[in-house]
Parts: structure tokens; C-alpha cells; sequence
């Protein structure tokens, strides 16, 4: 028989800094709305919403996305199935986003009314928003040598992919649906690294090539037939007013036939691009531009010249 040791538990100083620091973050979870949700409220799921997103590609261009073929005479009843499901589960989201914001504790008659009518909506116009995608698609297809094909750019192409998810957040945006648009439109950014505000305004047969790095502000206005390239900013001058600002139009309004070179930034709600006009990479414009411009910035200097100390067949570049 082995001997009991008769050790007593200690407490030891790291786990007192444990308990005291939990102390504390339950102290700001006491003292702060945000990070303790409000009484029996939830947010949307970030994970649902990003399924519903999945699943809706698989309605707009069927059997790019499944693990299984969609023939032509089982597609209706394919998308049926799959639109019914993403009803019920888009309206769960919209319904929580609604009721989140809501001072009532449970569901009303109202909320639930809203957030069905809303969701109804939206599934209503899906069939228009899979025309502007396709529209979408044409213009990636024309305006890019390298596109092999319209699927590709479909299965591929991340600015492709950051439209059709901006595509479906903006009917949301309109509704007035809190959360729901900017979780998918975060994914999206995640994903690609395009930042395309629900709020933005897009015109038809839009084409973003490459795409790493552009943003497209909130208050943003573009028309149709409109290219941009990688890093291009549309933004505001100025956020310091903060809240201030809210509804305000602070991003550039793009016209029609405009493209945008990589790396420009167009910024201020006043500033407007003239229809036709071709901004240049790299230029930084705070005003308005007349239609049919070239906006160029000039390139820098330099020299190309032979070091002593090396082979005549190396160059060096100086800029």
C-alpha cells in the first residue's frame, strides 16, 4: 500500500494573475454594451451568411461550384430547392440584424413581417442581379487578352467574385438590413483583397482586373462600362469629422466608359470623372475632371549609365 502524501493544492502567484485578470474582463463585460451582447440578443452569423453566399453561386452559375453536374431539365427543380432553403435562412439573419437593434426583447409581429418582406425581395431580385452579373462577365471577357474563356473568369477571377458579392450585398444595403451586407462584403475583402462597401452605387458591365488593393467608398457612384485596375482608390479626404459624416456623400461619383489606371486614387464626394476619361496610374485627384480626359502623371526621371567596377555587359538604373 503507497503512503497518501498529504499534499495540500496551493494557489500559485500565476494562477492569482489568472483570477484577477478574469476578474477584470468581467468587469468590462458589466460595464460596456458591446462586449456583453444585449440581454438574450444574438447577431447574424458570420458563418451562415457566408454559406447563404456559397449557396446562391450554385443558383447563379449552376454547376460551377458543385461537387456533382446540374443537367438543363433538373435546374429548375435544383435552384427551387436550393432558393426555398436560402429563404428561410436568409430570413433568420435579416430577422436577427433587425431585432439586434430593435429595444423590444422578442421577435414582434412587425420585425418578423419586415425581415420576411425584405427576404422575399431580395430572392425576387435575384434573376436581375444574375443579368448584371453576366454582364459583368462579358465585360472581364472583353476587356482582358488573358482570359482563356467567360468560365474562367467566372471559377477564377477574385474581381469577379468580390462584384457578384457586392452585387448581392447592395440589395440588402438598400433595405436598411444592419450587419448582414458588410458581413458579406468583408468576406469578400478577406478573400480577395477588393473592398467594395455595400453602400457603393455600380452601374452595369463592371470589370475589375487583378483587383489586390482597390477600394470603393461607401457613397461611391459609378457608371457603366467602367475599368479598374489594381490599388485604385475611391475614397474620401477627409473621415476626421467622423460620425459627422454619416450619410453624407464623401466618395467620387465615376462616369460612364471611365477607366482607372493602377494605383490612382480619386477622392472627395464633390469630385466627379467626366464620362470617357482614362486616369493614368498613380494619379492623386481631389477634383472634378471634364469627359474624355487623359489624366497622366509624369514619370520620373532617369538614367541608365556603366559603373567602372563592373562588367560592360551590366547596367545599373538610377531614378
Amino acid at each position: 500500500m503507497g503512503k497518501e502524501c498529504g499534499c495540500k493544492t496551493q494557489v500559485t502567484s500565476k494562477e492569482l494573475e489568472i483570477i484577477d485578470t478574469i476578474r477584470k474582463v468581467k468587469k468590462n463585460y458589466e460595464n460596456s454594451d458591446i462586449l456583453c451582447l444585449k440581454k438574450t440578443k444574438h447577431l447574424p452569423s458570420r458563418g451562415e451568411v457566408i454559406s447563404i453566399i456559397k449557396d446562391l453561386r450554385g443558383v447563379m452559375f449552376p454547376g460551377y461550384f458543385e461537387e456533382y453536374s446540374v443537367s438543363v431539365s433538373y435546374a429548375e427543380y435544383y435552384a427551387g430547392n436550393i432558393m426555398v432553403n436560402i429563404k428561410e435562412r436568409l430570413f433568420r439573419q435579416v430577422l436577427l440584424a433587425f431585432q439586434y437593434e430593435s429595444d423590444e426583447d422578442n421577435y414582434s409581429e412587425e420585425l418578423v413581417n419586415k425581415a420576411d418582406e425584405i427576404t422575399m425581395e431580395f430572392i425576387k431580385k435575384l434573376p436581375e442581379i444574375q443579368e448584371m452579373l453576366l454582364m459583368d462577365v462579358q465585360a472581364g471577357f472583353d476587356g482582358d487578352p488573358a482570359a482563356k474563356s467567360k468560365e474562367e473568369i467566372i471559377s477564377c477571377y477574385p474581381g469577379f467574385f468580390a462584384i457578384y458579392v457586392y452585387r448581392l450585398a447592395h440589395e440588402l444595403y438598400k433595405s436598411n438590413v444592419p450587419f448582414v451586407p458588410r458581413i458579406m462584403t468583408e468576406y469578400a475583402h478577406n478573400k480577395t483583397g477588393i473592398d467594395i462597401n455595400p453602400g457603393a452605387t455600380i452601374g452595369k458591365y463592371f470589370f475589375i482586373d487583378h483587383g489586390t488593393g482597390v477600394v470603393i467608398g461607401e457613397t461611391t457612384e459609378i457608371g457603366d462600362y467602367v475599368k479598374l485596375y489594381q490599388g485604385v482608390t475611391l475614397g474620401a479626404l477627409s473621415t476626421r469629422s467622423g460620425q459627422k459624416l454619416r450619410d453624407v456623400k464623401r466618395h467620387p461619383t465615376i462616369g460612364n466608359k471611365v477607366t482607372i489606371y493602377s494605383g490612382a486614387s480619386v477622392l472627395g464626394g464633390e469630385t466627379k470623372i467626366g464620362e470617357g476619361t482614362v486616369i493614368g496610374g498613380n494619379a492623386f485627384i481631389t477634383e472634378s475632371i471634364p469627359a474624355n480626359a487623359k489624366v497622366i502623371v509624369k514619370n520620373p526621371e532617369f538614367k541608365i549609365k556603366e559603373t567602372q567596377k563592373m562588367s560592360k555587359d551590366t547596367i545599373t538604373w538610377e531614378i
